[in-house]
């Protein structure tokens, strides 16, 4: 048996693993279908230190073949679905992806990725929830070529997720859980599953309902899995199915961001009464800023189960802080997590003191640290020194030691609790031929917290009106992501940008940000 479905099999072998949209399996199912992946994969060619992408949705494929991965020492890389083909070529190529898992709602993209010659690393393309064809091999079917004896020689493999920056294309983050030492045995990571027990209730039943490609999404799934919980996933977000998953797994834990929980909040009252929720005990919460009347109101519907984390794909889980600490310091992301230490460092690098603002900083005592896949300088701009990084946010530290965020230093853009970052943005639009200059900003959005809105000057002689809008916002649905393209389009004579050349964002920003009470 696999080592990291081994025991839980022989345990709980007809208890539920894995629960998605079209169906569910046992930790016995589990078991074999990871061993006989291991030895398909292998037979394909796929060894320890090789990479293999995953463009799938929430569905139980996803966790086969990454429980695989990490029994043979193999990294893989969660691929954002909502990218679109030339994206999706970049990382594969940047990665050195051997092999791909598409989702087949998501082949065609996955197709267009593969027919660049960029992605000529790719040997095994592979697809989920659709039959084997001369492009790609049916999941189910490398799955049932393979032998269900227990694979020799397991080893550790993990995950490198792609964060965007200030500049240029995504990087993959390298981290102490993307690979060990070669060799390393996969059971380590029962022991991390096991520590997060200090946040979630483990074993117990997790709903994921936001995408699993999300580092924080993969985190509170997979690691909980990794003590013995099981995985009830929606691909789709829905509230109501979210409160319908709860009470019919007799969930105990789930990760949402606050879109997900206004979302909730704002249910119709026959809805809300409909749901028990007694077996939920931790609701995780993060990756951007939460209305405070709308966490106010989760907490009196659920009760103090509301815990808050801040963090980063490059640095983990930082902070928390639970239901009564934010009701009494409503604002603040909480205390540094044992064995993590803040800094607050100025422009000069001094560090300051209580309630002065900065730059953040943090250290693990652990040693723990990250670098950037193929981007020795951009990991450089993201440490002050070895062990100690930053995420790009300005914050202060309280009397009392608790982290409170201020602005961001970095231009990046949270929207619906994904990451956005305008150097993407503004290089597609910047290379269009009827912009002269054009930068990318943040502005208020009710539901979402932020949208992307993009300031352009129009080339000499083309009118700046609603028919540039339509071939501007066209071309960017072409080149990016969807979630990436700018909701509104604003045409000005010339960017303001300093002495330098920098455009100045802060100005920009702040006619949309007044009256607002938070600034990010």
């Amino acid at each position: 048996m696999a080592v990291l479905t081994k025991g839980f099999a022989e345990a709980k072998g007809n208890e539920i693993a894995l629960v998605d949209d079209d169906g569910a399996i046992t930790w016995s199912e589990l078991d074999e279908r990871v061993n006989r992946a291991i030895h398909a994969l292998r037979a394909r060619g796929i060894s320890e230190g090789d990479t293999i992408s995953i463009v799938c949705g929430n569905r139980n494929e996803w966790f086969e073949l990454m429980t695989a991965c990490a029994n043979m020492g193999v990294t893989f890389v969660p691929v954002n679905w909502h990218l679109v083909g030339p994206e999706i070529a970049y990382i594969l190529d940047d990665s050195d992806s051997k092999a791909v898992l598409a989702d087949t709602r998501f082949i065609e993209a996955v197709t267009v990725a593969l027919d660049d010659p960029r992605s000529s690393r790719v040997e095994l393309a592979m697809v989920a929830g659709a039959p084997s064809d001369d492009r790609f091999e049916s999941w189910d079917d490398v799955v049932a070529s393979g032998s269900p004896d227990e694979p020799e020689e397991q080893s550790f493999g993990g995950p490198m997720f792609y964060t965007s920056g200030t500049t240029g294309n995504p990087k993959g983050v390298r981290g102490s859980l993307t690979g060990m030492e070669p060799g390393t045995t996969p059971e380590i990571w029962h022991l991390i599953g096991g520590a997060i027990s200090a946040m979630l209730p483990t074993p117990g039943t997790t709903v994921l309902c936001g995408p699993v490609y999300h580092s924080a999404q993969w985190a509170f799934s997979f690691l909980p899995m990794m003590a013995g919980s099981a995985t009830v996933m929606q691909h789709k977000y829905d509230s109501a199915g979210v409160l319908e998953l709860i009470d019919t797994h007799k969930a105990t834990n789930i990760h949402l961001v606050p879109t997900q929980m206004k979302r909730l909040v704002d249910l119709p009252d026959d809805v809300k009464a409909s749901y028990d929720g007694s077996s939920l005990v931790t609701v995780l919460h993060g990756a951007a800023p939460c209305p405070p009347v709308v966490k106010q109101s989760l907490i009196e519907w659920w009760g103090p189960k509301i815990i808050e984390y801040y963090g980063s794909t490059e640095g983990s889980v930082i902070t928390l802080i639970d239901s009564e600490q934010w009701l009494a310091k409503g604002g603040s992301v909480g205390p540094a997590l044992p064995g993590f230490k803040i800094m607050v460092v100025d422009d000069a690098g001094n560090q300051l003191g209580p309630n002065e603002p900065g730059t953040l900083y943090f250290s693990n005592e652990s040693g723990q640290d990250f670098e950037y896949h193929k981007a020795p300088e951009k990991t450089a701009d993201a440490h002050l020194e070895p062990g100690v990084f930053t995420t790009g946010d300005v914050g202060y530290l309280d009397d009392d030691g608790f982290l409170w965020l201020s602005d961001r230093k970095i231009d990046m853009i949270i929207s619906g609790g994904v990451n956005i970052y305008p150097a993407e943005i503004e290089g597609v639009l910047g290379g269009h031929n009827l912009v002269t200059d054009v930068t990318v900003i943040g502005v208020p959005n009710e539901e979402f917290g932020e949208e992307v809105k993009a300031v352009l000057v129009a080339r000499d002689g083309t009118a700046a009106d609603d028919e540039l809008r339509k071939t501007l916002a066209a071309f960017c649905r072409e080149n990016l992501a969807g979630y990436k393209c700018p909701r509104s389009f604003d045409f000005v004579d010339a960017l303001p940008r300093t002495g330098t050349g920098k455009v100045q964002k802060r100005k920009l920003r702040e006619p949309y940000w007044e009256g607002v009470e938070r600034s990010i």
